[in-house]
């Protein structure tokens, strides 16, 4: 990417950070990786994608979340817990029989971003997982509590696992 298309990047995230990702990874050609990264930095930080079991298995304690899938034909939600997972057959396999279940090529991931920043009017809590083209591969939330407001225990829990994968960006 051209320095002036970063910039230009940087300054419309910076003006609009609750843009939708894949949006504007669409409309300005660019991958959602590259979106992720020119958001201002106190909303983001990205640390590296080995840490994907590590990750998914702390999301698995936190109980009630939403994991996002957003691709260019639809956009699959779920709301639940994350069962915990364990690599298999090259697979990170999640490990339940109803529900959230299914096998995960976390060797593809090559990053994980934690992000927080206005959407929608509320504060959101994300974590993106990113995979070695630069798309994002599935998004899970921080849930909210009955009030509409982000849950405070897994926010904490997003703030720690953020800092230990990500304690310095990583770009």
């Amino acid at each position: 990417m051209l320095s002036t298309e970063l910039a230009d990047l940087k300054a419309y995230m910076a003006e609009n950070p609750g843009a939708v990702i894949e949006d504007v990874a669409r409309e300005r050609k660019v991958t959602p990786r590259a979106v992720l990264e020119a958001m201002p930095e106190t909303m983001v930080r990205i640390g590296g994608g080995s840490e994907f079991g590590a990750a998914m298995n702390d999301v698995a304690q936190w109980g009630e979340v939403t994991l996002i899938v957003h691709t260019d034909d639809a956009i699959f939600e779920f709301t639940g817990a994350i069962p915990a997972g364990e690599v298999g057959r090259g697979y990170f396999n999640l490990m339940q029989p109803k529900g959230l279940h299914g096998h995960l090529r976390h060797e593809r991931c090559a990053a994980i971003a934690f992000v927080e920043r206005p959407f929608m009017g509320k504060s959101s809590a994300f974590i993106a997982f990113i995979n070695v083209d630069g798309g994002i591969m599935f998004k899970v939330f921080v849930g909210r509590d009955e009030t509409r407001a982000l849950r405070s225990d897994q926010l904490q829990r997003f703030h720690a696992l953020g800092e230990k994968i990500a304690s310095a960006r990583a770009v």
